[in-house]
């Protein structure tokens, strides 16, 4: 866990904010234990105390690898769903490297304005062995080096988006001068639903990418923001977009879940992307 700048600077200030109602989220931070024996699988880890939002805001979190900016999802108390284009390695001209980056160079930032209150480390990232440049495998998990004590969004794994479904996008991206924040795009119906992918118009912003479509019946989350014809200059156009689908890659989530209780990376078999089949919808 690391303390962002703004936490540093207000951390002597911190009481009377939040009797001021101070308007972002803030966290506590656990008291560090004194032990300094290897934890057994599952448990906390010494140095890393939990993070526990005073204020439980939405479970969408800015995600930052290098200088590629995301969005992110907190499906468990130390999981970031998010896009695998988002953690994917690149050269020094910005072109994507079939590879992931190192966990170490991924943060996750908790608050929902540019300034966050406290940036998460990243312990291992879970994806695919396709889908580095967006398409087909586009969908990573995020194991965090601590637990992070806040609502949480729920994956929608056993059944599929259906094609009329309303959902909401949410995320951090950029489409003006107003900054970066978490905001709501405009949604709708789902369009069509294909193998691993689904597509309705949506107004997706640069740095939306990863963010979550929730459904706006259930609230659970159907799909990762993954590919779209972004546009700057307004929020409010609509543009066909791609979200990958939850259901078809359970395999991620469960490779993420070993490693969340402990296990290492190299102990957990590599997912592996099966062939796509007809598409489904219009």
């Amino acid at each position: 866990m690391r303390l962002s700048g703004l936490a540093r600077s207000c951390g002597a200030c911190l009481g009377a904010m939040l009797l001021a109602g101070c308007r972002f989220s803030s966290v506590v931070f656990a008291p560090e234990p004194e032990a300094t024996s290897v934890p057994a699988a599952g448990e906390e880890r010494p140095n890393e105390p939990p993070i526990e939002m005073l204020f439980p805001d939405e479970p969408v979190l800015r995600v930052v690898s290098g200088s590629v900016s995301c969005t992110g999802t907190l499906i468990y108390d130390n999981q970031v769903l998010t896009a695998h284009h988002c953690v994917s390695a690149r050269d020094a001209d910005g072109n994507v490297i079939h590879r992931d980056v190192d966990p170490e160079q991924v943060i996750v930032e908790l608050g929902g304005d540019y300034l966050p209150w406290a940036e998460v480390g990243v312990r291992a990232v879970v994806a695919p062995s396709c889908g580095h440049a967006a398409g087909h495998g586009d969908i990573a998990i995020l194991v965090l080096e601590t637990k992070v004590r806040a609502n949480t969004a729920t994956p929608r794994l056993d059944t599929p988006p259906e094609v009329g479904e309303q959902v909401r996008p949410v995320g951090f991206g950029r489409c003006d001068t107003n900054g970066i924040r978490r905001r709501q795009r405009s949604g709708g119906a789902i369009a069509a639903v294909d193998s691993d992918r689904f597509k309705l118009d949506a107004a997706i912003c640069p740095g939306d990418s990863g963010g979550p479509a929730l459904s706006v019946e259930h609230g659970d989350v159907v799909g990762v923001i993954s590919a779209s014809v972004m546009h700057t200059g307004g929020q409010g156009e609509l543009r066909r977009s791609e979200f990958t689908r939850l259901d078809q890659w359970r395999p991620v989530f469960a490779a993420a879940k070993m490693i969340a209780e402990g296990a290492e990376s190299a102990e957990v078999p590599p997912v592996d992307c099966p062939a796509l089949h007809s598409p489904k919808g219009q």
